[in-house]
């Protein structure tokens, strides 16, 4: 498991440690998803203009797949965290069409 923060849950001593700690998770969790869309913006090159190029639905349900089982893995509940990822790849593919103007 990846330690972003500076305490472990155990370790903070009121409420306020546990919000900068989750505040602080939060704001890594962004910047990774900023991350992850620049090489969304950067795949779009290797991409067809075409709605299915984009949309790649056998590479969509593979990517929801694997986020569930690594939800699965980590002790979270995998239909939360499959419906976040559908959610942010559809927005990530709406982008992509912008990008290629479809």
């Amino acid at each position: 498991m990846l330690n972003i923060n500076s305490k472990k849950p155990s370790e903070c001593t009121n409420i306020a440690e546990v919000r900068n700690e989750i505040d602080r998770i939060d704001h890594v969790i962004i910047d990774l998803l900023s991350q992850r869309f620049q090489y969304v913006k950067e795949v779009v090159k290797y991409k067809d203009s075409t709605p299915g190029s984009i949309e790649a639905p056998e590479r969509r349900r593979a990517v929801l797949e694997c986020r569930r089982r690594w939800a699965e893995e980590c002790g979270l509940n995998a239909d939360v965290v499959e419906r976040m990822y559908d959610n942010l790849i559809q927005y990530f593919i709406d982008e992509e069409k912008k990008i290629k103007n479809i």
